[in-house]
């Protein structure tokens, strides 16, 4: 921090904004992350100075005391795990439908549920990018913009096939069915990030008319916006918006992500070899299996980690999964 307060003292630092910017928000941040230890000290020597009184009548508050200060100690450790270049940022999340049918499509809108809950609890905003309902129930994809601190660190967590086992709503003979969808988690890439370069030219641009669940919800006038980059075969499209030029936007900033994760890929991998990379969301494939019958059980494959509440994680309890991965990851 002290580095960064010299560098925001030179006079010349505003000649180029984006640079300075870039260093007030990352002094911001560590101003805001060392206050937050400093002050964790602070309530631990005033704790310890209280219990060294001996004074039975203050007992209750001390044990509350701390009991608040190891969660938040164990929070505040959780997150020296997350000190990967883009952990701190930004994130999109983007679930498909995997095999299923209408079943793994309405499990694909349950997920997207799970998420949002998931964000509102931990004070994130979220804001749907792009988003295609199912024929009968739930969705077949959606794009999810999330922002706040650590929202890529944490959500990275998720990226990976997730296995629905349940009775079929939606089969007459109520049999049991598997369902599987993809969720897919990216940091969002900064217009300025060295790693992501875009030529306009290389960047084929398709407007169309946006398509809904029902006749009233199709647009009439054509502002979907689909971007295809040429060099890479990506394709990316966006039509949530009413206004053509906000869904190139959001496109545009779905594009730099991708981008983004393939830079990354590429540092370690040529080019040539990343054909593969995506997984099938199928049989023996998933990171993570909700079961709701015969019995109720979420599991994570990787690190064995697992609860016998469904329903509340599926209400967005997935702080628990997220922290054993972090620490298996590690």
């Amino acid at each position: 921090m002290e580095e960064f307060q010299k560098k925001s003292e030179d006079p010349h630092l505003w000649d180029d904004p984006k640079q300075a910017q870039q260093l007030m928000k990352s002094l911001s941040d560590l101003r805001d992350e060392i206050n937050l230890w400093t002050s964790l000290e602070r309530r631990i020597s005033d704790t310890l100075e209280l219990s060294s009184m001996e004074d039975p009548t203050l007992n209750d508050e001390l044990e509350l005391e701390t009991r608040k200060i190891k969660q938040e100690l164990e929070r505040l450790s959780l997150s020296t795990l997350l000190g990967g270049k883009y952990d701190r940022g930004n994130a999109l999340l983007t679930i498909n439908t995997g095999e299923g049918g209408t079943d793994a499509q309405d499990w694909a809108g349950m997920l997207e549920r799970m998420y949002l809950r998931w964000c509102e609890r931990k004070g994130y905003q979220t804001e749907i990018l792009d988003q295609t309902e199912g024929e009968e129930a739930g969705i077949k994809t959606v794009s999810i913009a999330v922002s706040g601190n650590y929202a890529y660190g944490y959500l990275r967590a998720e990226k990976g096939v997730h296995r629905l086992v349940r009775l079929s709503p939606y089969d007459s003979a109520h049999r049991r069915h598997t369902s599987f969808a993809q969720v897919e988690v990216l940091p969002e890439a900064a217009q300025e990030d060295p790693l992501v370069v875009i030529n306009p030219d290389e960047v084929k641009i398709d407007i169309y008319k946006s398509s809904g669940a029902g006749g009233q919800n199709v647009q009439k006038n054509a502002t979907a916006i689909r971007l295809t980059h040429l060099p890479t075969g990506i394709v990316v499209t966006c039509q949530n918006e009413r206004s053509q030029m906000q869904n190139r936007e959001n496109a545009m900033r779905v594009l730099r992500s991708r981008l983004l994760d393939l830079a990354q890929i590429a540092q370690d991998k040529n080019l040539s070899d990343l054909r593969g990379i995506y997984q099938k969301a199928e049989w023996g494939s998933q990171i993570r299996s909700y079961v709701l019958h015969p019995y109720q059980m979420v599991k994570d494959h990787r690190t064995e980690y697992e609860v016998g509440n469904s329903m509340s994680v599926l209400d967005g309890e997935l702080d628990g999964f997220i922290e054993a991965y972090l620490k298996f990851n590690k």
